[in-house]
């Protein structure tokens, strides 16, 4: 019998309260982990939304903006913006080298104006690297030994002709946008077999004229000059980038001369030969739209009021012969239509599942109430000679409440660790699952990134361990109550 009231007056004062701890590090652990992947999924999405969109934007789809350099000129002219680009997106049919076909969202860029907006450069995958990424430890990057080439043939979008030498126009399509490429275990893209820019790709497009209507399907043949990679892996398996001219010519948006009178069936007086038109004018190139990058220390939104104000005056200047500016969408890039959307539902995944973390982890409460209800109940006796040498009822209390803190502290600084530590080798932690024991938690094609994002805010993870020092002090005050409220003489008399 006395070996048994020590064994549990043992567990009661040495292993319940380890376990209390360790339900707090566990419960802020998982609360940190949950909120830093879906923080860091966050990061990741707005920083590549950014690096293929700019900062703002201005649009009129289908039709297009013409005299869109004077537009340029006037954006930059604002302090706000820093620099612009014209581009062209329209949607195309891509028939592989294979035969596979495939829908693109084709993007017509001039690669040095796109690259100052855009970081383009930054997103060019086929480029020589001196050292292989962190968890390629075989070394199977084929950028390891490539030469320099590319990366100029990706800015300028051409590629060299075999036959004449003359630059002719290219596309760069996203990493995963062929399917030629499989990611290795140590995160590299390894080519199916080496098809860039031997083999070109068959881009057919729809142009349609400026009231609505479809022309004809145009279709042309485009090596390929490199690959890009955002990390969002929706863009980066359905975007290709190729050059605004070539893109231009096949949406009949080049310059074109217009023309009046023209009639195949009119012929001249003496009836043997066609009347010829008459030059009317030139019609100018037109894109449908012009990126912005905001200026050091301003906002996209900022941005955007700037853009508005220089498209007001821009179409002041050119009357009815460019589009309205109450129809003209000017736009953020994360009022992008779906970007919006989307990121709207991310943050609110993230509030609600950091919300139900959070009740889930209210189970430390409880664990902490039954614990030192235990303690209590075993230590009557010397919670009555505690009250016999004159210790208050509040200091009572008090003694349970900082034992409380001590273990929702400890716990909280073992949980803050174990999240630091998985967080950071997130991925090489789910690497190891995967090898060791087939186990695949993110995939890419699901969750756009190819590897798991994460970010530690420092203020998310204080939040989280002064809650699992607030939540043990919570569980602790039921207990410390009823020590503080037990009768001193019957205290000492407790068997």
């Amino acid at each position: 019998m006395y070996q048994s009231l020590l064994t549990r007056r043992y567990l009661t004062s040495r292993v319940m309260p380890l376990l209390a701890a360790l339900a707090v590090m566990l419960c802020t652990a998982m609360v940190l982990i949950v909120w830093s992947v879906m923080s860091g999924f966050l990061a990741s999405l707005l920083a590549s939304g950014r690096t293929m969109m700019g900062d703002a934007a201005v649009t009129w789809p289908v039709s297009g903006i013409p005299h869109y350099e004077d537009l340029m000129s006037r954006l930059e002219a604002e302090p706000e913006i820093a620099t612009t680009t014209p581009t062209i997106e329209t949607l195309a049919l891509v028939g592989l080298p294979d035969g596979e076909p495939r829908i693109w969202r084709l993007i017509g860029v001039d690669g040095e104006s796109y690259d100052r907006v855009t970081a383009y450069r930054d997103t060019i995958w086929w480029k020589p690297i001196d050292r292989p990424l962190p968890k390629d430890r075989e070394r199977l990057d084929p950028r390891l030994t490539i030469g320099g080439e590319y990366l100029a043939h990706a800015l300028t979008l051409t590629e060299p002709d075999p036959a004449t030498g003359a630059p002719r126009p290219a596309v760069v399509p996203g990493l995963w946008a062929t399917g030629y490429n499989q990611r290795a275990p140590g995160g590299v893209a390894i080519p199916r077999f080496r098809f860039m820019p031997d083999e070109e790709v068959t881009i057919s497009v729809l142009p349609i004229s400026q009231r609505g209507a479809a022309i004809d399907v145009k279709a042309r043949r485009f090596p390929i000059a490199n690959e890009f990679q955002t990390g969002l892996y929706e863009v980066d398996a359905n975007t290709a980038l190729i050059r605004l001219d070539a893109v231009q010519e096949m949406l009949g948006m080049d310059a074109a001369e217009r023309v009046t009178g023209f009639d195949p069936f009119s012929v001249d007086g003496a009836g043997d030969r066609f009347v010829e038109p008459e030059p009317a004018g030139v019609d100018p190139a037109r894109v449908t739209t012009v990126m912005v990058r905001a200026a050091e220390g301003f906002t996209p939104e900022e941005a955007r009021a700037a853009a508005q104000r220089a498209y007001a005056g821009f179409a002041a200047a050119h009357g009815p012969g460019v589009p309205d500016p109450s129809f003209v969408r000017i736009y953020t890039w994360q009022e992008r239509d779906g970007v919006r959307t989307f990121i709207a539902a991310v943050k609110k995944e993230i509030a609600l599942t950091v919300t139900l973390f959070g009740f889930i982890s209210l189970t430390a409460v409880f664990l902490v109430f039954a614990i030192f209800w235990s303690m209590v109940s075993d230590k009557v006796k010397d919670i009555g000679i505690l009250r016999a040498l004159g210790a208050s009822r509040p200091g009572v209390a008090w003694l349970f409440l900082r034992y409380g803190a001590v273990v929702g502290l400890v716990g909280s600084a073992l949980g803050g660790a174990a999240a630091w530590v998985i967080v950071t080798n997130i991925n090489p932690i789910h690497d190891w699952l995967g090898a060791a024991l087939g186990i695949t938690v993110w995939d890419p094609s699901i969750y756009y990134f190819p590897e798991i994002p994460s970010r530690v805010d420092p203020a998310a993870a204080a939040l989280v361990l002064a809650g699992g020092v607030a939540f043990s002090v919570v569980g602790a005050l039921a207990p410390a109550i009823k020590a503080a409220r037990l009768d001193p003489v019957r205290a000492l008399r407790y068997e």
